[in-house]
């Protein structure tokens, strides 16, 4: 016990790491209790974030800032336009035709699985393969009657929703953009006097998660577009679905492109059945997660986040627990943000021994 309060009074002797202390229970106290209330504006802060680097660059070619702002605004406006005119209609369209191809699909994996006993009889029985379909249309079953139900119940909210998102989000975006300085300097005249450790922690964090943020938006994009392109020159069904959850695949590490690849292979299959075209389509995905994980992402991610890979898995998972998506996709972010948090307050502390040591010898 007298080694805790040694430890505690020792660390918040330290009037910076107080006023540091008191700013992340704030900040945290702020996300968990008024998170969802304030999920529009801290997803305007979020995009904004992403933006600044290209009003920045605008910038260094001696634009305003209020004509870089506009302009990339406008641009942020087209490509949110585009997805709601082009991208959510061909999604919702495919995600039907899915839904419509289901029967025919686990009709045709009802007849593979009769099967097995037959090429393998020391291994399924038929009695086991019948176990196995009678909870297969079971779960299938109770599934889509919970789609059903929650999307009659929670379709209007969703569009009340999406509206509010549509109208609020690019408005608070483009006023985060524009006083973005104005803002700042509010901050930090309310921000604790000593504050040269969050100054400190910030640099870190800054420098790369902004990295990691604008990298996994660039990864994710070629992802897709390649993707993409792949699946409708092999004539591939439900192409820009199966493209984008690839792309979005890659926002969980090591276990993103392994999730993705059941959904792909058995698309194929039900489409070309065991024939060429299905090993051409499993190969080009295979081609692509390679290129992706050995030349893309080192290009993009070169000593940006250094974590292990087991602190990235445990952050997908914790985080991914809290918040859902956006907790998976900001997993590793926050991850370097706590790793940064941690390494900022041993360096704050074993460096007050030292400057207490070194004080006598001083004098």
């Amino acid at each position: 016990m007298e080694l805790v309060r040694n430890w505690f009074r020792q660390t918040f002797n330290d009037p910076q790491v107080v006023a540091f202390a008191l700013l992340v229970v704030v900040v945290l106290g702020i996300v968990i209790f008024f998170g969802n209330t304030l999920a529009p504006v801290i997803a305007a802060l979020v995009i904004a974030y992403l933006l600044e680097g290209l009003v920045r660059g605008l910038e260094r070619f001696g634009l305003p800032r209020w004509v870089a702002v506009t302009l990339v605004f406008l641009l942020f406006t087209a490509c949110l336009l585009l997805v709601f005119l082009l991208l959510i209609p061909t999604l919702y369209r495919q995600i039907l035709q899915l839904v419509d191809l289901l029967p025919a699909i686990l009709t045709q994996g009802q007849a593979l699985l009769l099967q097995l006993p037959e090429h393998y009889p020391n291994l399924f029985s038929e009695a086991q393969i019948g176990e196995m379909l009678n909870t297969i249309r079971r779960e299938t079953i109770e599934w889509a009657q919970r789609v059903a139900t929650g999307f009659t119940l929670r379709s209007v909210a969703v569009v009340a929703m999406l509206a509010i998102y549509a109208v609020l989000v690019p408005f608070l975006v483009f006023f985060f953009l524009k006083d973005k300085d104005l803002m700042l300097r509010w901050l930090t005249e309310h921000m604790p006097r000593h504050r040269a450790l969050a100054y400190e922690v910030w640099g870190d964090v800054n420098r790369q998660i902004g990295n990691y943020v604008r990298g996994k938006f660039i990864e994710i994009v070629i992802v897709w577009g390649v993707t993409y392109t792949a699946f409708v020159v092999l004539g591939l069904q439900f192409a820009m679905l199966l493209a984008l959850g690839t792309g979005l695949s890659v926002i969980i590490p090591y276990v993103g492109a392994f999730v993705m690849t059941l959904p792909v292979a058995l698309i194929a299959y039900f489409q070309f059945g065991p024939t060429e075209m299905f090993l051409y389509v499993v190969a080009v995905y295979t081609i692509i997660q390679m290129l992706d994980g050995n030349v893309l992402v080192p290009v993009l991610f070169s000593e940006v986040v250094n974590l292990h890979p087991v602190a990235i898995i445990v952050a997908i998972l914790v985080f991914g627990s809290l918040w859902g998506f956006w907790g998976v996709f900001f997993a590793i972010p926050l991850a370097t943000v706590i790793q940064a948090i941690i390494k900022a307050w041993i360096r704050r502390t074993e460096e007050q021994p030292g400057a207490e040591a070194s004080s006598p010898s001083a004098e």
